[in-house]
């Protein structure tokens, strides 16, 4: 078995500090770039990088502002403007082709980045992906400009607590432990978050539309819990409707972070579709 490199870095792109950790066993492995989830970071792929690193060279990146990535508030927050980060930060890394696995809000990314570069990204995993969601309420925009709007964000969050957010997403809540509670709360001890989350409130743009999605060739897997809460299972049938070239897997008696609770059908799943001709 391949010994697998590994290390954590930090690029300046696109004028802020983004944190990635590279796993590369072999170059001549396929790449594979994992994006977390909105209020996550790359720990949610925790079960599953050891279970994939033989298969592939692994890049998980942290989105800003989110876990050890710059909590900027001139970056701007949008999708594509995340999606063109990634690109950049992929083509740093002399990466000429890759497949893209996107979880929750990290999916949106991913499509957006999909649909700008498919020649770079050949195939794109999502799960549990956000989609077909809005743009924010006018009023919220609005309300992020008023000054001190962030200690509002940072008040909602302490009361929501990273219990109560845990038993939202995921369905069998024995498997939350300390390790998960501090691994998910961490990113939030650095008090720069809430004023960069009040930023990404602004620039946040709305999921791709159907029309949008129809448009998108790249090979597509998709994979769902059905007791999602956060972005139920109708969804993703939806999305697997407007992605032409789309498989869909759902999953019983799991919830919203399926890298966390079935990490073995994930991964199988994921080697699967990506290494088929």
């Amino acid at each position: 078995m391949n010994s697998t490199r590994y290390f954590c870095r930090t690029a300046k792109i696109l004028g802020v500090n983004v944190h990635y950790e590279v796993y590369e066993t072999d170059r001549t492995k396929p790449t594979l770039v994992l994006l977390h989830g909105f209020l996550s970071s790359t720990f949610c792929y925790r079960k599953i990088i050891p279970l994939l690193k033989n298969d592939f060279n692994l890049v998980g990146i942290d989105l800003p502002p989110f876990g050890k990535s710059e909590k900027s508030t001139r970056f701007v927050h949008s999708y594509s403007n995340m999606a063109k980060l990634v690109i950049e930060l992929v083509q740093s890394l002399n990466i000429k082709k890759a497949y893209i696995v996107g979880h929750s809000m990290g999916g949106q990314v991913s499509l957006h980045a999909v649909k700008e570069r498919p020649d770079l990204f050949e195939k794109v995993v999502l799960l549990c992906s956000s989609g077909y969601m809005k743009g924010v309420h006018p009023s919220l925009k609005v309300g992020s400009y008023i000054p001190y709007f962030y200690l509002g964000i940072k008040h909602w969050l302490a009361r929501q607590g990273v219990l109560k957010n845990l038993h939202n997403v995921v369905y069998d809540r024995s498997l939350i432990d300390n390790e998960m509670m501090e691994g998910y709360l961490e990113p939030f001890h650095d008090n720069g978050i809430f004023r960069a989350l009040n930023r990404m409130i602004r620039d946040h743009e709305g999921d791709l539309t159907s029309e949008e999605l129809k448009k998108i060739e790249s090979p597509s897997l998709l994979i769902w819990g059905n007791e999602d809460k956060v972005v139920p299972v109708h969804v993703g049938e939806r999305l697997k409707q407007d992605l032409p070239n789309s498989v869909f897997y759902s999953l019983k008696n799991t919830g919203h972070l399926v890298p966390e609770e079935r990490p073995e059908y994930v991964t199988e799943k994921i080697i699967d579709f990506c290494l088929a001709n």
